[in-house]
């Protein structure tokens, strides 16, 4: 089997990638742009990086290059992606030109070339549910909108029903979710899967969707301050710096393994009853992001405490876990470990890389409290 993976390089990608090659005997080939963002100046592959698989510098706006890769797969991963969702509010043309338009170049080719491509499988998130799915007890099952500034201004965290102002709880959100997307981000996904699907539909091109919920572990940038929470605070913490936790940090959120991730993209290409599907790929446990701080700290720099500031970012959800019961059901998938379980394997690889971290969160948070996204 031959594979395509776009964004391969990645936190994620590159996971995919060791998995494909070494249990399931794949020809891999490996499209990234090595976004400095992430992989730092030197535009080298990393270190991690498969040798097996065949790497190939570039973009997934580049249609010519992309049309060449494409021929020579009978199955694509897109993965490849702009990611951040505050950062995405104001650098609009960059994440709609790679998300977006990159999504659309994939499209166009699988619609309008000769090719082997028996699967695709598409990387969306669970921000494009926003809030997600709720339960008043006066009005039951609610859809609600982000939290309102005049609310979130009175520092009151959760969220109420629309309807009767009763403060609301949390439910699992399911794939029958509607989309309530709040970025530009999420915007970005939803699209990619929308098309996606429509194309599939429309060309008998066998696609899958698969929204991550919060993805953890080996291998995620410490150097990109503006995605992944687990990250962030790592970072700061090597740093000597305390992790700062917005809110009262009693939001809550679903933290999946990169492995039980790679577990799902690979049922995702075998199981035939995940064509023209979308799915869920979290763990259905909760935690909250102050546990979240509270264990990072404890385990990397223990005399150092989270600081709690009682700010909010600009189209921040309060909570979000995953109802993974189809996935479960259809494909079979079963996740590996809870966050407490897992961790462990991020901060060993924190500790065994050697590597000093630079800690940029601090020139992030300046930069997302200019735009007015921090307050």
């Amino acid at each position: 089997m031959k594979v395509l993976v776009t964004g391969g390089a990645g936190f994620i990608g590159s996971h995919l990638v060791d998995k494909l090659i070494d249990e399931k005997g794949c020809e891999v080939t490996v499209l990234d742009i090595l976004e400095e963002q992430v992989h730092g100046k030197d535009k080298k592959p990393p270190e991690y990086l498969n040798t097996e698989a065949k790497f190939t510098y570039g973009s997934v706006t580049d249609y010519t290059l992309l049309q060449e890769l494409v021929q020579y797969a009978d199955v694509i991963y897109h993965l490849a992606a702009m990611v951040g969702v505050g950062q995405s509010m104001y650098e609009i043309e960059k994440y709609i030109n790679h998300n977006i338009h990159g999504t659309a170049n994939l499209l166009d080719i699988l619609a309008n070339s000769e090719h082997n491509v028996q699967k695709l499988v598409v990387a969306s998130s669970n921000t494009t549910y926003g809030e997600g799915k709720y339960n008043c007890e006066n009005c039951g099952v609610l859809y609600p909108d982000l939290r309102p500034e005049s609310q979130l201004i009175k520092k009151e965290w959760e969220l109420k029903c629309p309807n009767c102002g009763l403060e609301i709880s949390p439910l699992p959100t399911d794939e029958e979710t509607p989309f309530n997307s709040s970025s530009i981000y999420a915007y970005s996904k939803q699209s990619q899967e929308e098309f996606s699907l429509l194309i599939g539909d429309t060309y008998g091109i066998n696609t899958t969707v698969l929204r991550f919920f919060l993805v953890y572990g080996t291998r995620q940038a410490l150097s990109n301050p503006y995605t992944g929470v687990c990250a962030i605070f790592s970072s700061r913490l090597l740093n000597n710096q305390r992790p700062i936790v917005f809110e009262d940090g009693e939001q809550t959120r679903d933290f999946v393994n990169v492995a039980d991730i790679c577990q799902a993209l690979v049922l995702a290409m075998e199981k035939k009853e995940a064509r023209g599907e979308a799915f869920n790929v979290g763990t259905g446990n909760t935690i909250s992001i102050k546990e979240v701080a509270e264990i990072l700290t404890e385990k990397i720099n223990p005399k150092l405490t989270p600081i709690y500031n009682q700010e909010y970012r600009v189209g921040d959800i309060r909570h979000c876990v995953a109802d993974i019961s189809k996935i479960r059901n259809k494909l079979g998938y079963e996740p590996s470990f809870t966050f407490r379980e897992g961790v462990d394997d991020l901060i060993e690889w924190i500790k065994k890389s050697g590597q000093a971290f630079q800690d940029t969160s601090e020139k992030a948070l300046k930069e997302l409290k200019q735009k007015g996204l921090i307050k």
